[in-house]
């Protein structure tokens, strides 16, 4: 006989999961045994549930990020520039400003052209054959990543 997943279980289960918890921890706070977690956790549509939670709790974490960023950078920058400072503590402030953006300039230069790739992919899987629009984004695709 099957079940009704009890969907606040099912909800707690994914979101300590998402965080990073063990199975067994994942289970005793969703409060469901350890089997009925490992079995959720073996089904195709709470992985794909569990996958997104995941997505969405880094988003967040990214955008939360991206947020302080502007901060975290003007204190390294002033770090840098304050002659007061100690030489390497000047050293490693900018050290970490270059870092800091290369890593923002590639993530900012990868994202359109990742977005493009996803929607030529969600495209092609959807069994549309090649088509204008198809024509059309396969042509912006390819420009975005020649521009490189």
């Amino acid at each position: 006989m099957a079940r009704t997943p009890n969907t606040k279980a099912d909800r707690l289960l994914l979101r300590a999961l998402a965080c990073g918890a063990t199975v067994e921890n994942a289970a005793h706070k969703a409060g469901v045994g350890e089997r009925t977690a490992y079995r959720r956790r073996a089904d195709p549509a709470f992985q794909a549930e569990l996958r997104k939670t995941i997505l969405e709790i880094f988003q967040r974490t990214s955008a939360m990020l991206s947020g302080a960023g502007i901060g975290c950078v003007k204190t390294l920058v002033d770090l840098q520039q304050d002659a007061a400072v100690q030489p390497n503590v000047r050293r490693r402030a900018a050290r970490d400003v270059l870092d800091l953006s290369l890593k923002f300039r590639d993530r900012a230069d990868l994202e359109p052209r990742l977005a493009a790739a996803e929607e030529q992919l969600a495209l092609i899987a959807s069994g549309h054959g090649p088509s204008d629009e198809t024509q059309d984004s396969t042509h912006e695709f390819q420009q975005k990543t020649n521009h490189e």
